[in-house]
């Protein structure tokens, strides 16, 4: 008997800005930074880094992203073929661009291609709510475009928003703030009159975002309450990077994430012009002009080119 030929594919995933001023937790931007992962089947697990900055994870099973499939696998009394994996990413790591959530997304696809799982979009975004703990950054990976989203004890909701016209310059320091870091700077309870005075200006940003109101758009991410007064202390770049960035076009600028990422948000026919003087502004850190990825996470059948399996 012939045995089955091993099966390959190609998962793309794109990395994202989050919150976004005001949508704490909630609010997500897909971007065109991507995590690619080339998965053939093997008789070990192996992970095969092609990009310099993913050398530092484990080569083997006790990968994120394996464990990843291998837990998902489990929640459905699969056992997962085992895999050569070939990663490659833009994504900067450990900076606010959703680098974590776009690798539990590729593991939570290719779990679903391994097994033959049949997730729905749904299935996968409240398996990724799970690791991540909130749905901006997976669902935005998953879904592409604009997403705001929220969890509750029954799950998770999330409404996408395809083809806002506008680009995203981001700032990003060398060093990394620790997520952990940036959470412990947050206050551990709002009282109701700040709370409702906060999902306000959550509500207004959201709506400026979806009527193209991006002069509100600004004026609501300098109104967060919810995170920025709290973790821009922890930023000393910060504002100079806002002066420059309202100096030169941008309409708002928000922490990406927890940071310590600066996110400019710009109309496209100024994009460049901003890019171009926020680079020359702060040579020590890296800037990016991205685009918003419409296309959410994908999964290929791949035909694999002829690779060494040791690199």
């Amino acid at each position: 008997m012939k045995s089955r030929e091993a099966r390959s594919w190609k998962i793309v995933v794109p990395g994202s800005t989050a919150n976004l001023g005001a949508g704490f937790d909630s609010l997500g931007l897909a971007l065109n930074v991507f995590l690619t992962v080339e998965a053939h089947e093997a008789d070990a697990w192996m992970v095969i880094p092609l990009s310099s900055a993913l050398k530092v994870f484990p080569a083997d099973d006790s990968h994120f992203i394996v464990e990843v499939v291998k837990e998902v696998a489990d929640e459905y009394g699969k056992k997962p073929a085992p895999c050569h994996l070939y990663v490659s990413s833009d994504i900067p790591l450990t900076r606010g661009l959703g680098s974590s959530a776009a690798a539990v997304v590729a593991g939570i696809e290719l779990a679903n291609a391994l097994c033959g799982l049949n997730l729905t979009q749904e299935k996968k975004l409240a398996i990724a709510n799970r690791y991540e703990g909130h749905p901006d950054n997976v669902g935005a990976s998953l879904y592409g475009g604009f997403v705001v989203s929220c969890q509750h004890e029954k799950g998770v909701n999330l409404v996408t928003v395809p083809d806002l016209p506008i680009e995203v310059v981001c700032v990003i320091p060398k060093a990394e703030l620790k997520t952990s870091d940036s959470r412990n700077v947050l206050p551990s309870t709002h009282s109701f009159t700040e709370s409702v005075q906060a999902g306000a200006i959550s509500n207004v940003l959201v709506a400026a975002f979806l009527t193209g109101d991006w002069e509100m758009v600004g004026k609501m991410m300098k109104r967060d309450r919810y995170h920025q007064p709290h973790r821009r202390k922890l930023l000393p770049h910060y504002d100079a990077v806002e002066e420059v960035a309202d100096r030169f076009g941008a309409f708002g600028v928000a922490l990406s994430g927890a940071g310590p990422t600066i996110a400019c948000f710009v109309e496209r026919e100024a994009s460049e012009w901003l890019f171009r003087q926020l680079e020359q502004s702060f040579p020590t850190m890296n800037v990016r002009k991205l685009s918003i990825s419409q296309k959410g996470s994908s999964i290929t059948i791949h035909q694999p080119k002829v690779r060494p399996s040791s690199l």
